[in-house]
């Protein structure tokens, strides 16, 4: 019984004109990378987290096949929304569609065996920025997806509502000791661990993992994240894991 993440899996069964080969060769059949190693990696009784960025489908029905596709790997599954999640227009949408093996975090949490999750998607901050981690590769579709980014005003107003949904989500952990991880799909902290207004409210909550993606084309030998003030941080996105999925809990510790 393992804990595991892997984020931005990007999925396009359902939209197969969306496929991720345009952001870089590495990203050629990286669903069948996905599938391969998580096949080699985990078990029915692990748990596997996937904090957004799941499927391209615009619409919610479109999302079924990724969906499916993630059902049918083993573990039990949680996964979170993430900005490019646009298929994911509701609750009530989105849990009428969720195969058996799939949960959601949205203002609530998961518990699993001595394990409980909250989460939220997050948002660009001011706080801190990631140029000097990335290795940017300019393509059309990057270019467009830059050019939608909101103005500095609107970014903080969509980061003050993500944060009060994270401070929702961590409200209903249980009572009891467990294990306690956070899903973002932005990170929450910045890649030197400077204080922030989410890490801080990770803290007040009594969070010891938290674990998130969103960053991309990431430089692997420059020093990112690690531990804050008793809080682990871990950017599972997956080209950054090379397609494997990401181990955050050895079965021992979690039974």
């Amino acid at each position: 019984m393992s804990i595991w993440a892997i984020a931005d899996l990007h999925l396009s069964f359902g939209v197969p004109d969306k496929k991720m080969d345009v952001f870089g060769e590495n990203w050629k059949d990286h669903a069948e990378a996905i599938r391969q190693n998580w096949l080699k990696l985990i078990s029915p009784d692990d748990l596997v987290l996937i904090p957004g960025d799941i499927s391209w489908a615009m619409r919610t029905e479109d999302a079924v096949p990724d969906l499916e596709w993630i059902h049918q790997l083993p573990g039990t599954k949680v996964i979170l929304r993430g900005n490019h999640d646009y298929w994911w227009v509701s609750l009530s949408k989105v849990e009428k569609i969720l195969p058996p093996s799939v949960h959601l975090i949205q203002n609530n949490s998961f518990r699993w065996k001595g394990v409980s999750i909250a989460g939220a998607r997050l948002w660009d901050t001011p706080e801190y920025s990631f140029g000097q981690y990335i290795d940017y590769v300019p393509n059309s579709r990057c270019k467009k997806l830059m050019e939608e980014d909101e103005n500095p005003a609107e970014a903080e107003k969509i980061f003050q509502r993500e944060l009060g949904r994270l401070e929702m989500s961590l409200k209903t952990l249980p009572v009891e000791p467990s294990l306690r991880i956070a899903m973002t799909h932005y990170p929450p902290i910045g890649g030197d661990l400077q204080p922030s207004r989410t890490s801080a409210l990770l803290e007040k909550y009594q969070v010891k993992l938290c674990v998130f993606g969103h960053l991309h084309n990431v430089k692997q030998k420059i020093p990112l994240f690690g531990t804050k003030n008793g809080i682990e941080y871990k950017l599972a996105a997956c080209d950054y894991l090379n397609f494997s999925p990401l181990l955050l809990v050895e079965g021992t510790a979690v039974i």
